[in-house]
């Protein structure tokens, strides 16, 4: 998750470069592109990659990881209970 975080905030800090030196490259389909989208785009994508970034740290272990735990599977079915 951390890594896809990465990869978010290399997208937003990207878009935001070309995206104030040359809107119309990003903005192709408007005849006068804003920079203001451009920055709101990127704030957006920059806070949510943090917070990608936050929930990534937080789940302290890798998924692989979790996944790899012995354990073991629940044997009762919902009709062994009813009786």
């Amino acid at each position: 998750m951390i890594i896809w975080a990465f990869n978010l905030l290399i997208l937003a800090v990207g878009i935001l470069v070309v995206g104030l030196i040359k809107p119309n490259w990003l903005l192709f389909w408007m005849e006068k592109p804003s920079r203001y989208i451009i920055v709101g785009v990127s704030v957006i994508l920059f806070m949510s990659g943090m917070v990608l970034y936050g929930e990534g740290n937080r789940q302290g272990s890798p998924l692989s990881e979790v996944a790899q735990q012995d354990k073991t599977a629940a044997t009762e079915v919902p009709s062994d209970l009813v009786k």
